[in-house]
Parts: structure tokens; C-alpha cells; sequence
């Protein structure tokens, strides 16, 4: 059984968001051990500058470094990142899984992305889609799509 932390900045502050996670986080557990770790979110300014979101993009980079699980494969999610299908995906998460990495870590920033820390610590380096969505619905976002991937390996019947 595969080990999944999404790993994101700040919390769920809608209800429907916290009641998707849970659904997924529910379904997920049938082929894993998935686990939703928060970081605290780096507080700005109304109109930041551009040294002030550096700061804050390396102070949130640093709280996500140190909560990786030990000898996770990492996938940074950016919107520079590489597009995959959902079956593509579900054959990255297999290929990572018979190479003895037991662990996979999704990581989601705040608001102003991720660090480019994070990115370079990266496997993988993954854009759920070119348009942009707040940094909280990508988080049911991933959870789907981990859900869907690990059904397509089971060759299950969610995905159609």
C-alpha cells in the first residue's frame, strides 16, 4: 500500500472543501494511506511588494522542505509544470511505486505558488490544468485525481 501526503499551504476555510478533502482522503484508502499535512501560511501585506512575496514564497518553501515524509518521491504542483491525462498520471504513480518509492508527496503553495526550492526539489513538476484555480479547490483537484489514478491501476470503474 502506497503512502500519499498532499502537503499544502494554509487551511481549508470553506466547509464544501473540507467535506471534498474527506471524501477523497475516505476513497483513497481503499490502495493507500493518504494524509493531508498543513503548513501555516505566510501572512502578507494588502499590496506586497516584490521582495515581500519572495520572502514569503522562501519562508513557505523552507515550512513545506521540512514536512516532507524521508524518501518521498515529490511532486510540485505549478502551472509551469508538465500536463498528463489522468492515465498518465496513474502510470507515473506505478512506475514510482515498483521503483521502492513507498511515499508520494503532492505539494500545493499559497497563493503566490511555490518556491523555487520546492520546484528544484521536485521529481516531478505537475500543472493540474492551464487555467488557474485557487490554491485551496487544487487541493480537492489533486485528491481526485490521485483517487481516479489509483482506480485506473485497480482497473476499477470510476474512470470512464
Amino acid at each position: 500500500m502506497i503512502g500519499l501526503t498532499v502537503l499544502a499551504v494554509g487551511k481549508l476555510k470553506e466547509p464544501w472543501l473540507r467535506e471534498g478533502c474527506g471524501e477523497y482522503l475516505k476513497r483513497l484508502r481503499l490502495w493507500s494511506r493518504p494524509q493531508v499535512v498543513e503548513v501555516e501560511e505566510y501572512r502578507l501585506p494588502e499590496n506586497p511588494s516584490a521582495a515581500q512575496i519572495a520572502a514569503c514564497l522562501e519562508k513557505e518553501g523552507e515550512r513545506l522542505l521540512e514536512r516532507v515524509p524521508k524518501g518521498a518521491a515529490v511532486v510540485a504542483l505549478c502551472i509551469e509544470g508538465r500536463q498528463m491525462p489522468s492515465e498518465q498520471l496513474s502510470q507515473w504513480i506505478q512506475r514510482a511505486a515498483s521503483a521502492g518509492r513507498g511515499e508520494l508527496c503532492f505539494v500545493i503553495g499559497g497563493s503566490y505558488g511555490l518556491s523555487p526550492a520546492v520546484k528544484q526539489a521536485a521529481d516531478l513538476r505537475l500543472s493540474i490544468s492551464p487555467m488557474t484555480f485557487p490554491h485551496q479547490l487544487a487541493r480537492v483537484l489533486v485528491l481526485e485525481q490521485l483517487y481516479r489514478a489509483l482506480s485506473i491501476a485497480a482497473h476499477g470503474k470510476y474512470h470512464k
